[in-house]
């Protein structure tokens, strides 16, 4: 942009401040400067605007602390799905755990091996809970819903093959109010390199959700 000569730049630069001083004494000195009375009456209307203003409330949640995860799931259940595992499962440690609660079991037994996670995360409130749960099935898709598990629940088992073994995994989401359950749990067959079935897998982890549901809820009862 081409610079303009000093005196018409000054002008420019001073032009708004006079503008804006002779719109300071109008308003001052004018017909549109308040009188005592109006003053006074706007003093008297800001306490009744002021009180009709809507407050914030908070929202009650159902699930104010996360369940012990290790409980959660029965030990026959433990024994049937990981085979040779320590029934008291392990707690994984969290920087929050009001808020998140994980549990893990893992075991080989000969050749076969089998994992486990059981987890709760609480939410601020249903919708909050709700949208983590769109998004988390959004990240996992191309599995199906599950009826009867919680408010929403889902179910997703997907294969992977790492230097010629297998490993096939399934993962079930569960929403119940503010709260979400979340199960992992696969397996792998470290002799035929093969993985377990899908149903097997599938079968397996929507069973451990059913009863970490049904624990969370008992939490509340």
């Amino acid at each position: 942009m081409r610079s303009l000569p000093l005196p018409l730049a000054l002008t420019a630069r001073l032009t708004p401040v006079a503008v804006l001083a002779c719109a300071g004494w109008a308003l001052s000195s004018g017909p549109l400067t308040p009188t005592q009375d109006e003053a006074a009456a706007d003093t008297q209307r800001s306490p009744s605007e002021s009180s009709s203003a809507p407050s914030s409330t908070a929202v009650a949640k159902t699930f104010t602390t996360a369940p012990a995860p290790c409980t959660s799931v029965a030990t026959k259940t433990v024994s049937s799905l990981v085979p040779g595992a320590k029934t008291a499962g392990k707690e994984i440690p969290s920087t929050d755990t009001d808020a998140r609660r994980t549990c893990s079991w893992n075991a080989l037994k000969g050749y076969d091996y089998r994992w486990l996670d059981v987890s709760f995360e609480l939410m601020d409130s249903d919708d909050a809970a709700g949208t983590s749960y769109k998004e988390r099935i959004a990240e996992k898709s191309g599995g199906g819903a599950v009826p009867g598990l919680g408010e929403e629940g889902y179910s997703v088992v997907n294969l992977t093959t790492e230097d010629k073994q297998q490993t096939r995994e399934g993962v079930v989401i569960a929403r119940v109010s503010n709260a979400l359950v979340i199960i992992t749990y696969n397996g792998s067959d470290f002799e035929t390199k093969k993985a377990p079935s899908t149903d097997e897998i599938n079968e397996g982890a929507i069973k451990a959700a059913k009863e970490a549901v049904a624990s969370l809820q008992a939490s509340v009862n």
